[in-house]
């Protein structure tokens, strides 16, 4: 039978109660959001933590609202939420697609997606709709509150750049203009897996016809979700034709940084699912930015 270890616990109903519990255990103590990868990890053994803050009393993190060109999401808001915003589901329908493909029911409607970021898990969905999206993460502490671009915010598997004593308190999404487009697919074992791979992919289309603006994100296919930075140089300035989209997704697979895991496939199968995703998810993006399904 497994036990936990024995940990102080802390359930503040205020932001400013957590921020100032975290400046006090400033590195030593991990916060509880939908719990859905700290329970598991605390009950396995892999995390033994002295502290933990509990963030689900803390009111008013948890909101979808529009906000002229951004819809801003607060850091409780659960996956659930977001499959189900009628908001998101007109103005920015990529994150409504990726969210009712996170885990389970059960992950859904208790897991959040400030908590998914903070984990910096790279099989987590969350990083790389963002990247594609080019989202920006809000970090707060008591000196004040930071914002940080979404490709920017992973340092390594489960590491970001929030500092101690700061919590993600909100992220916000850029609203694409008309004539954009996105699509997330995403390869797993069985449903509610984590991903063996999976893509992210929003653009926008200009007036001719050509890519005006690209964004792709790639999990599970390196240490962090990643930017695929040529893949997106391959499409914009160019018309998204079956030897453009073909360009890109090669260059996607060039920019995969994927490591050979027994349950989930070698390198070669997964660079080679990273090609196969982005270019239907490129096909997908383009077909929904020319008005199809």
């Amino acid at each position: 039978m497994l036990t936990l270890d024995q940990f102080d616990y802390f359930a503040p109903s205020t932001l400013r109660g957590a921020l100032t519990l975290a400046a006090r255990y400033r590195g030593r103590a991990v916060f509880l959001a939908g719990g859905q990868s700290l329970l598991p990890l605390m009950k396995l053994g892999l995390l033994s933590p002295k502290t933990v803050i509990d963030l689900n009393r803390v009111r008013g993190l948890e909101y979808i609202r529009g906000d002229g060109r951004w819809v801003r999401i607060g850091a409780m808001t659960r996956h659930n939420s977001i499959a189900t915003s009628r908001l998101l589901a007109g103005k920015v329908p990529l994150m409504v697609e990726a969210a009712s493909l996170i885990g389970d029911p059960q992950v859904r409607n208790m897991g959040t997606i400030g908590g998914s970021l903070a984990h910096a898990d790279p099989a987590g969905d969350w990083g790389s709709v963002l990247i594609a999206l080019r989202g920006v993460i809000q970090a707060a502490s008591l000196g004040g509150r930071r914002l940080i671009e979404a490709d920017k915010f992973f340092v390594d598997a489960f590491k970001t750049r929030l500092r101690p004593g700061e919590l993600i308190t909100e992220v916000r999404v850029p609203v694409p203009p008309k004539g954009s487009g996105g699509a997330y697919l995403k390869l797993v074992r069985r449903e509610g897996d984590f991903a063996t791979a999976a893509v992210g992919v929003q653009l926008t289309l200009d007036k001719t016809g050509a890519v005006s603006r690209a964004g792709i994100g790639l999990t599970s296919l390196g240490p962090v979700n990643i930017r695929a930075v040529r893949a997106e140089e391959a499409l914009v300035g160019r018309v998204p034709t079956d030897g453009v989209i073909e360009e890109a997704a090669d260059a996607a697979a060039s920019d995969a940084r994927p490591v050979t895991d027994p349950l989930r496939g070698d390198e070669d199968y997964k660079r080679a699912m990273a090609s196969v995703l982005t270019r239907r998810a490129i096909k997908l993006a383009v077909s929904r930015a020319r008005g199809g399904a």
